[in-house]
């Protein structure tokens, strides 16, 4: 539906897949013609560089960024996003809501709503449709893989979705991005490269932690570079625990 850009990478971020994917749904939705929806929801499991995408798109983006809490009511909901707005909140959570979509519609900035799996468990995702509706902004919903499935129990917040975005796995070109990014003690070869994105599953937050494992092997073993011969018979971090022994 929309181009992904380029160039989305920020000091400290890798650009990977899924930065582009999500900078491109929620542009377009801030870009969007007026009959259009403007909500966009991304998706997946746990470890594949959503909040990563988040903050990228936030900077770019100029968005107003809140993580989700478990213990949120629905007014810390407004208070939270108040609060990154600058804006000292009022009293009642229906002057709240007033201030929110004011200053959305005003700077026609967009809003990215982090963790929002617990807005739906507690029953307050409705406080997004009312926000959307009330200022007209792009929205971005980020959540885990079961978040399609959860909001198709509130119609009118499915229904005002323009965009589904499902997190990729990463691939070979993230993997190397990882890799120019954070392997800047020891070189990491293309074979234990590839074997660490092979053992990680294609799991971001897994990756970097098997790239800074490979450093550390190389650090003791006295090396500039590390390749898959010199990293042996070591494990990879696999995301599980690991089983006790006797």
């Amino acid at each position: 539906m929309v181009a992904t850009p380029t160039n989305v990478n920020l000091s400290g971020k890798a650009p990977l897949a899924n930065v582009g994917l999500t900078l491109g749904a929620l542009s377009g939705a801030m870009k969007r013609p007026a009959h259009l929806p403007g909500i966009v929801v991304l998706y997946g499991p746990s470890g594949l560089g959503k909040s990563t995408a988040a903050t990228v798109a936030t900077v770019q983006l100029q968005a107003y960024y809140v993580q989700a809490k478990s213990s949120w009511t629905r007014k810390a909901v407004y208070q939270s996003i108040l609060k990154v707005m600058g804006i000292v909140p009022a009293k009642t959570i229906y002057e709240m809501e007033e201030q929110v979509a004011g200053q959305l519609a005003a700077s026609r900035r967009p809003l990215i709503v982090d963790e929002c799996d617990h807005l739906v468990a507690k029953g307050s995702i409705e406080i997004v449709r009312d926000i959307y509706e009330a200022s007209g902004a792009a929205i971005l919903l980020i959540g885990e893989e079961h978040l399609p499935a959860s909001l198709s129990r509130w119609e009118r917040i499915h229904n005002r979705v323009l965009e589904w975005v499902p997190a990729q796995y990463a691939d070979m070109d993230d993997a190397r991005a990882l890799r120019d990014l954070y392997c800047d003690r020891v070189a990491v070869a293309d074979d234990l490269l590839a074997h660490i994105h092979g053992g990680s599953k294609g799991v971001a937050r897994r990756i970097c932690v098997n790239l800074e494992r490979a450093q550390q092997a190389g650090l003791e073993l006295g090396r500039k570079e590390i390749g898959l011969a010199a990293w042996g018979k070591r494990d990879l971090y696999t995301g599980d625990a690991p089983v006790r022994t006797r």
